[in-house]
């Protein structure tokens, strides 16, 4: 057909910025849902060239659903818009199968046509059960009523940037044909910082940028990170609700863009035994009023006594939510000292050998990084653990001092080893309840039977290729 005929939407990058950016500060004025659901269903209706809206949700071990709905259905079912849960890995069973989706149109984004394709604009969901109450597995919906509620109860803001890595190699779709006798073939042999301008992976780099760039992100730096054919790109701060839908993008990009070019974006957290692993370091704070309120000028380290608490709680709880920031087999590899990794239960302002730093920071920066948190996991489950267990998880005052500074506790060596302390874990059970905790377990310890129960040195097939983040149907389907 001649595409001449067509007339899809296509925006200009400097456009799009505006667009997204205009709609992130709708959200940030806390603009009721009733005019925001209004103003974008006015739009679509008016704007003749979007032919879909792309529909997405994120199931319990973090994977991203998304579904297009032809623009014209959608304006008319919007408000009854329904799928399989039981066809979703950890959601419903057959028996309770029909799940619905309630579109959160705060998060409505325009996205750029050279990597999403031409009138196609995207939203994030939120899942309810056939009674029209909010799914209990449903991460997204559950962060966002927490925000919400420390919101309306406290005035309180929480605010979270991510340094999430992740690695690019050759052939498209890499992950699905891995072999641990072949491995994964690198694209770069250049490290830290010092990549070639034109060099395949600072063209990666380049494009996801202004793409990130085009959706709003508010970009600061990118670069390659340690390892080679490793990569970094780093935003500002925002909500943590919308933090977790922009990792969600970051690597639904990286992978297009990648794939676009005959390429693999990974964020599998130690592709490669005997170099760096990637992590999603998690910088947070809590603003009451504009006010960080972790910064104090004279307090131990520049923080606060509220932000003190809210590190002995997490280091108090450090094993009973290992699993929710490590949620895959591969993970374990990462925490490993001699690369960097974060696996001592402690804090330190320097040492990042310890699950919990404290960077250099002033009245607006002033900030706890959570280093222990793995790119797979699911952003909106790690996120809402983090800040429940920061916030009222159990708190032993006797072992404040040894949590903070001690070098005698570590985090779990294994999945298996994080599985059964999470399950028995009271804490996560009162956080999650009891069912969504008990199926995010069962898929845990699946994928963890289908891999070689001893990690050893070399990257195992098994733990590739059943990771829960690798789209293979039809290896999936045979279990």
């Amino acid at each position: 057909m001649d595409t001449n005929l067509r007339n899809f939407l296509e925006i200009p990058y400097d456009e799009l910025e505006e667009l997204n950016l205009e709609a992130k500060e709708k959200v940030a004025r806390r603009t009721s849902d009733d005019e925001l659901r209004e103003y974008y269903l006015r739009y679509l209706q008016e704007e003749k060239r979007i032919k879909a809206v792309t529909v997405c949700f994120t199931d319990i071990e973090g994977r991203f659903h998304m579904l297009d709905y032809d623009k014209k259905f959608l304006i008319k079912s919007y408000d009854n818009l329904t799928f399989d849960g039981s066809s979703i890995r950890g959601f419903s069973v057959v028996k309770e199968s029909d799940l619905r989706l309630e579109i959160d149109w705060g998060s409505f984004r325009w996205l750029p046509s050279d990597v999403f394709g031409p009138g196609k604009v995207m939203v994030f969901s939120l899942i309810k059960d056939r009674d029209g109450r909010f799914y209990q597995s449903d991460m997204r919906g559950r962060l966002k009523s927490f925000c919400d509620n420390l919101y309306s109860s406290k005035g309180i803001v929480a605010n979270i940037a991510v340094e999430c890595e992740g690695f690019l190699f050759e052939g498209r779709d890499a992950e699905q044909s891995f072999n641990e006798l072949g491995g994964f073939k690198l694209v770069s042999s250049s490290g830290y910082y010092n990549s070639l301008p034109r060099d395949p992976l600072k063209i990666f780099i380049d494009q996801l940028a202004e793409a990130q760039r085009a959706m709003a992100f508010e970009n600061e730096k990118d670069h390659p990170e340690v390892a080679p054919s490793q990569f970094e790109l780093n935003y500002t701060y925002c909500d943590a609700l919308l933090a977790a839908d922009q990792v969600q993008l970051y690597k639904l990009t990286a992978r297009q863009i990648a794939a676009n070019a005959g390429l693999t974006a990974s964020f599998l957290p130690k592709p490669i035994a005997g170099i760096n692993g990637s992590g999603m370091h998690t910088n947070l704070s809590l603003s009451q009023n504009g006010k960080n309120l972790f910064f104090d000028a004279k307090g131990e380290d520049g923080l606060s006594p509220a932000a003190w608490d809210f590190i002995d709680r997490l280091l108090n709880n450090a094993n009973d939510i290992c699993l929710i920031m490590n949620s895959s087999v591969n993970a374990y590899r990462r925490l490993d000292p001699n690369f960097e990794a974060p696996n001592q239960i402690r804090s330190s302002p320097v040492d990042r050998t310890s699950m919990i730093r404290i960077p250099l920071g002033n009245a607006k920066s002033a900030r706890v990084e959570v280093r222990t948190v793995a790119p797979d996991a699911n952003p909106y489950l790690a996120f809402l653990a983090i800040l429940d267990t920061g916030l009222n998880g159990p708190k032993n005052d006797q072992a404040v001092s040894e949590n903070r500074r001690s070098r005698t506790r570590f985090l779990p060596g294994s999945i298996y080893d994080a599985v059964r302390l999470c399950k028995s874990s009271e804490w996560v059970t009162e956080m999650l309840g009891e069912l969504p905790k008990e199926k995010f377990i069962e898929r845990k310890v699946a994928s963890a039977d289908r891999c070689p129960k001893e990690l050893g040195t070399l990257v195992k097939t098994g733990e590739v290729i059943f990771h829960h983040e690798v789209s293979n149907q039809h290896i999936w389907k045979n279990f």
